[in-house]
């Protein structure tokens, strides 16, 4: 993806550096005491070495330049793209889409839905509407996966906003409200549905990216497709526990995903993105919820 020397996004908030749980001194600090004494251990580790609170995103005030600058300023022109994209689309329906803020940070960092660690990999929280990254993913993405090449990452980040943008269409409330009835296996079937149609939302926006902005460069797709491949449940299963248990599924198979974003890709076609209605899905009978397709009278119009 041709990025270098562009624009990026005015909504990232860095929070990078600012460390751990962030307690502090004060209440925190006594908190953190108690456990080591409970537990045992030293968690110092988990406050900052300086002792001050995470700022929730100021700057991090520092001459140097850090080893994940350029995974920064990647992420950045790419959240920058999406905005662009999304905005057109939004606007040719008289509607006004409203951008997601990205938060950078290390190891963990208080989010709108809970606490966010390293662990959790790159989530997005539709209570504060932030997608939050921390880079070190970049580096697990191409070694732990084997998804290598930048668009591998622009596919995580463009999915992401993908989640953003089914919260403005109101599918993230209409799934919260359906999975109070549903069993754990219903829930993670609709779970599925809406990852899926995620995926299919970075595909349509890498659609547009590439029609407005020709920056995609030959392979870029197939490193997209690389990375769904390598995050399909099935595959993080097998590789984690040795076996599939599809009714655990959150995010569908590697093929399901790979599919999913190829044919956002292919048509570019919002009224081809009901993943819903696909009821070859795991868990697809009981746990079936009757949403719209995202066409055109989907994108509410939005003051």
């Amino acid at each position: 993806m041709q990025w270098r020397g562009r624009l990026g996004s005015g909504n990232v908030e860095d929070r990078r550096g600012m460390g751990g749980l962030a307690v502090g001194g004060g209440i925190g600090g006594v908190i953190v005491l108690i456990l080591s004494l409970l537990f045992g251990g030293d968690l110092s580790s988990v406050i900052n070495s300086d002792d001050q609170p995470d700022n929730q995103g100021a700057p991090q005030q520092s001459s140097q330049s850090r080893p994940d600058d350029e995974a920064a300023q990647f992420v950045s022109v790419v959240l920058k793209d999406t905005e662009d994209v999304w905005s057109k689309i939004f606007a040719e329906q008289n509607s006004t889409y409203i951008d997601p803020k990205l938060v950078l940070f290390t190891r963990a960092t208080q989010s709108g839905c809970g606490f966010a660690t390293q662990a959790s990999g790159p989530f997005y929280c539709p209570t504060d509407s932030k997608v939050y990254i921390d880079l070190s993913f970049c580096d697990e993405l191409r070694n732990r996966f084997g998804a290598s090449g930048d668009f591998a990452m622009a596919y995580v980040v463009a999915h992401e906003v993908g989640h953003h943008v089914q919260h403005l269409l109101g599918i993230t409330a209409k799934l919260d409200h359906a999975n109070s009835n549903l069993s754990e296996s219903e829930r993670n079937a609709l779970s599925v549905k809406l990852e899926l149609q995620a995926d299919f939302l970075a595909g349509v926006w890498a659609h547009y990216e590439d029609q407005m902005k020709k920056t995609l460069e030959p392979g870029d797709i197939e490193e997209a497709l690389n990375a769904a491949n390598a995050i399909g449940d099935d595959r993080l299963q097998k590789m984690s526990q040795g076996y599939v248990v599809p009714d655990a599924f959150t995010h569908g198979t590697s093929k399901q995903r790979m599919y999913w974003f190829k044919k956002g890709f292919d048509t570019g076609d919002l009224d081809q993105g009901n993943t819903f209605a696909e009821r070859s899905l795991p868990g697809a009978g009981a746990a079936m919820m009757k949403v719209p397709p995202i066409n055109n009278s989907r994108i509410a119009r939005r003051k």
